[in-house]
């Protein structure tokens, strides 16, 4: 499997697979900090991220949000003094699909950078 913050999402469908436990082991191994999460019924990637300040945390959840339009790929995203807090799913098929992954993936190199 290549590194997940080289690839890019694909286009998904209402019909397409959610990721399998197996799957979901594998790439949970990729992007460590991640939890897996159940809300509404549907699973998701969650990770906080500390930052200084309100200012901070609101200038990385900007870019989080220009990332996920870049792709089209929408996550839930919460902000508070000194936090961010991040949900991915695919919200098409009320679950987990790999571009989750890639997301989360690439939302840690943006923190990172």
């Amino acid at each position: 499997m290549s590194n997940l913050t080289e690839q890019a999402c694909e286009a998904c469908r209402a019909d397409a697979p959610k990721v399998s436990s197996a799957e979901q082991n594998e790439l949970l191994q990729q992007v460590p900090s991640w939890t897996l999460v159940e809300r509404n019924g549907e699973q998701q990637l969650e990770r906080q991220f500390k930052l200084k300040n309100f200012v901070e945390a609101l200038a990385f959840a900007n870019k989080v949000g220009e990332l996920a339009e870049s792709e089209n790929h929408h996550p839930a995203i919460l902000v508070e003094y000194g936090k961010v807090t991040v949900n991915w799913w695919t919200h098409k098929i009320g679950g987990l699909h790999n571009n989750d992954f890639i997301m989360a993936a690439r939302t840690d190199a943006l923190h990172a950078s």
